[in-house]
């Protein structure tokens, strides 16, 4: 049945999403729509479905109590804002008319009306199945509160609380139609946690009791009906009405439930199978005791509470039960899951089966699930002489002596599912339990396996495990040096029992001394290694068992200039094709070698970055400089997205190309965002780029970060500039200097550091001039006053910066002279010269190119709007003042808006705006 988001043939719409967070996706890129405030009102033009809004009435939606004298102009400033979001989009406009605002968008671009689509079409009559699958769909567009962030007026209130009826309406709708299916017990998941929020919703109640019904859980559906019986008396002095009357009558009445089939699913099910009496044996000649083949209890088990009952309630919720616990080497998935068999070996009176399907054994020579089957078989009282030789046959008598029993299969270190496969039971008393290095997603396919990925210790568990092996004398005398060690351990009880073992059988040795050796990543893998393992030899064994394109892509991580990378960086360092790439990172997730993020980002923890680096000899060394250069074509992008018009910092290197197409960022606030997930790895790039020998790279990668730098400048960047001057001075390239003595002269003023900064300063213009770079000349002259500003000498600022103005009007480049004209005017005002201020920054506002940024818009508004101020005209600076805070939105990464910067620009500082 086709979906009414979705038509042939038909381009893509502007998504505006109200049935959550209020948001808007232009081709599933989220627009950065701003404040609250901007929200509501995208809002409420959306819910008018195309016919004019009255300012009056948004003003209404935006203020709880009387809107302020100036809520007008906020509401122009809004409505402004959106109209420039929407610009871009040919099929969304928002235009002014009859007396207010009208969004004209396709009614399918909004998911409230796909929503009320959806449940009409439900409504008209067809048949169950395509009702429900009709109402699955809409109510699959609920991402969470109707009108998240868009504020909590009565009017909003009322409008998120109208469109929660809705939902309500048809989720019970939705019930409805799955037990006419004969599929009631399906809408739990939905049904449950909408009626604890509305436990006096008797129409809703009732669907969750009849479902609870369905799945057979009566115990619990007569439980809710009492418990909301009781509510409705005490809250409402009423009994229950008749939906909800009827539905218990309905379990009073009804005949015992049928034991689910094996094949039906885990909702269907009874997901309290293990605590069920165990059907009756059948009479074998060699029957034999219930086997218990585990392994030896786990010492010193600490923590993962929550993992243990995670897995018991994916144990119990399975129709068969089939988890798998799954995750790196050392994370403690045996322990786990040894533990939790030995805890609950009461349900399985007929015995626990344990294999160690030895995955990780380098030659590939672990037990074949025919060996496996025939120890079973004896384990469950065939003799010897009796076990079937073929496999198939071997499997079959296995099930037939599982049957009617209630028994525990645990399969330890599994390669895959094709090794998995043959030894589960297939029947539905019976619990398989899997741990496994890899994800065994094909479990999942065929056998409805339930995963369960094993986090790293937490912090505190891992001071735990310390505690276990050195006793707690030693931990409680050195309590920071020892979360420090389970810092350095990454987490792993592996890593963390090693570290203790080293530390037991050392007693005179300082858990001090002990962190302050694994700092040291040349010995840290060495230092987590004892007798007979090590993480080293562990992680060893997960990257022998790589597929090639993974093994290939993890030597080169030994390249990585961080812990982090997304898939563009991967294939820069591995040289593979963006499919391949994927493929590989899909492998190195699979094996825990690498943890997924979301948006498309990868996380190498420590040991493993530093296991990779012992084995950085098979990497390709041309690897780091695609890597490198991948970086740098980055950064050009998402400073150009950042300030569109800006002077372009530098161009790529001469004879070098990107490996691939550089990421494409549609506004500044993505590329703001790109800055800030990679700040850790650009800053590292630049050394790295130096200590490779690739000087040219290491100076325009570091200068393109100046958006960033701008809005965290007090945020330690000192060390990468330097660097990057040293690298620039190194090749005796004079535009390369100009620009980092420039940007780093900049940063050392903002910090205090004033002598240092004019050593740098005073000598970037005339470099500027060398390289015949007169806008660079520009932004230096613009820096250099700025410092000699913070000095104290005005007159030497003021000049430099009517020179800078003079220069920049004469290049005839309005971005260049709009920020010209905006610190002359900051100069003018500060030397209490209001008309001239006000003179300098109407011009600049006058020649602001189009694209020019939001927060250079706001500075230049606010200056105006203290020049007025000063000059007696206080009307005129309110209006400037509100259009100002209608245009700042919420505060930036660096805690404010600032100033833009082409190499080195000073930052500004946006006055508190009332409204």
């Amino acid at each position: 049945m086709p979906s009414v988001t979705t038509r042939p043939g038909e381009t893509t719409l502007m998504d505006f999403r109200l049935l959550g967070p209020v948001s808007a996706f232009s081709e599933d890129i989220q627009v950065p729509l701003g404040p609250p405030k901007r929200r509501a009102v995208l809002a409420l033009l959306v819910l008018a479905e195309g016919t004019p809004v009255s300012a009056e009435r948004i003003a209404e939606a935006l203020w709880d109590t009387e809107p302020p004298t100036h809520a007008r102009t906020i509401v122009y400033g809004h409505v402004s804002a959106l109209r420039g979001l929407l610009s871009t989009e040919p099929a969304a406009k928002l235009a002014t008319e009859g007396g207010g605002y009208t969004l004209h968008a396709p009614p399918e671009s909004a998911d409230v009306w796909r929503f009320r689509t959806l449940v009409r079409r439900a409504s008209d009559g067809p048949a169950a199945e395509e009702s429900a699958a009709l109402l699955r769909e809409a109510l699959g567009l609920w991402r969470g509160q109707a009108l998240g962030g868009a504020g909590d007026t009565p009017l909003m209130a009322a409008a998120a609380d109208r469109l929660t009826e809705e939902r309500l309406a048809a989720l019970e709708q939705f019930a409805a139609a799955l037990r006419a299916c004969g599929q009631g017990a399906q809408a739990l998941a939905l049904l449950r946690p909408a009626a604890e929020r509305h436990p006096l919703r008797e129409s809703l109640i009732a669907a969750a009791v009849r479902s609870l019904h369905d799945a057979d859980r009566q115990a619990e559906a007569l439980d809710l009906y009492h418990r909301t019986q009781r509510l409705l008396a005490q809250e409402l002095g009423v009994d229950p009405g008749a939906a909800l009357s009827e539905a218990y009558l309905a379990i009073l009445h009804a005949r015992p439930a049928e034991r689910p089939a094996a094949g039906r699913s885990a909702s269907e099910g009874n997901t309290a199978a293990p605590s069920e009496a165990p059907a009756p044996r059948p009479n074998t000649p060699d029957a034999a005791p219930p086997p218990c083949l585990l392994p030896r209890a786990p010492a010193g088990f600490v923590g993962r509470t929550e993992d243990l009952d995670r897995l018991t309630e994916t144990v119990r919720s399975g129709s068969p039960p089939l988890s798998v616990v799954t995750g790196p080497g050392g994370v403690g998935k045996t322990s786990l899951a040894v533990h939790w068999a030995y805890a609950h070996a009461g349900e399985f009176p007929d015995g626990i089966l344990y294999a160690d399907l030895h995955a990780m054994d380098p030659d590939g020579t672990g037990p074949q699930p025919a060996g496996v089957l025939h120890d079973f078989l004896q384990a469950l009282g065939v003799a010897e002489e009796r076990l079937p030789a073929d496999a198939r046959a071997a499997e079959h008598l296995y099930r037939s002596l599982l049957t009617g029993r209630r028994a525990l299969i645990l399969l330890d270190n599994a390669r895959d599912s094709a090794q998995v496969r043959p030894l589960l039971p297939g029947t539905p008393g019976c619990t398989a339990l899997v741990t496994s290095r890899n994800r065994l997603e094909g479990l999942v396919a065929t056998d409805c396996a339930r995963l369960l990925p094993l986090e790293r210790l937490a912090p505190k568990d891992g001071v735990r495990v310390l505690r276990t092996v050195i006793g707690d004398l030693r931990v409680a005398a050195e309590p920071a040096a020892a979360e420090e060690l389970a810092a350095l351990c990454d987490g792993l009880p592996l890593a963390l029992r090693l570290a203790a073992a080293r530390l037991a059988a050392r007693p005179r040795l300082a858990l001090r001394a002990m962190a302050d050796d694994l700092v040291d990543e040349h010995q840290r893998l060495s230092l987590l290694s004892g007798e007979d393992l090590g993480v080293a030899a562990t992680l060893r064994l997960s990257v022998q068992q790589l597929p090639p394109a993974g093994a290939q892509l993890f030597r080169q991580l030994a390249l990585h200039v961080g812990s982090e990378l997304d898939g563009a960086a991967a294939a820069a360092l591995s040289g593979l094709s963006p499919a391949g790439t994927r493929t590989a990172l899909d492998e190195l997730a699979a094996a825990h070698l690498v943890e997924e993020w979301t948006g498309d980002r990868y996380l190498m923890h420590d040991l493993t970055r530093l296991y990779a680096r012992s084995c950085a000899d098979g990497a390709d060394p041309a690897g780091l400089h695609r890597l490198l250069v991948h970086y740098l074509a980055a950064g050009q992008a998402a400073a150009a997205a950042a300030e569109p018009g800006s002077q372009p910092c530098a161009a790529l290197p001469p004879g070098v190309s990107p490996p691939g197409a550089p990421p494409v960022f549609t506004n500044r606030a993505e590329s703001m965002a790109w800055y800030v997930t990679e700040r850790a790895n650009l800053t590292a790039a630049v050394a790295a780029a130096a200590d490779a020998g690739h000087p040219d790279l290491a100076w325009r990668i570091a200068v393109h970060l100046w958006p960033l730098i701008v809005r965290q400048v007090h945020d330690g960047w000192e060390p990468t500039l330097e660097r990057a001057l040293a690298a620039a001075t190194s090749l005796g390239d004079p535009d390369a200097e100009s620009r980092l003595c420039s940007l780093l002269g900049w940063v050392l003023t903002e910090n205090g550091q004033h002598t240092a900064a004019l050593e740098h300063l005073s000598r970037a213009p005339d470099l500027a001039v060398r390289a015949k770079d007169p806008r660079g000349q520009v932004i230096a002259l613009i820096n250099w006053a700025a410092a000699l500003e913070r000095v104290g000498d005005l007159s030497g600022a003021g000049t430099r910066r009517e020179q800078a103005a003079r220069m920049a009007h004469a290049l005839g480049h309005p971005h260049t002279e709009t920020l010209a004209l905006y610190h002359l005017a900051a100069h003018c005002l500060s030397a209490g010269r209001p008309d001239e201020a006000l003179a300098h920054g109407l011009r600049a506002l006058d020649i602001a190119p189009d694209q020019m940024s939001d927060e250079r818009r706001v500075l230049l508004l606010d200056t105006c709007g203290a020049a007025l101020q000063r000059l007696g005209r206080e009307g005129e600076a309110r209006r400037c003042f509100a259009e100002a805070a209608a245009l700042a939105g919420p505060v930036g990464p660096g805690g404010g808006p600032a100033a833009e910067h082409e190499g080195g620009a000073a930052g500004g500082h946006v006055r508190a705006l009332a409204g």
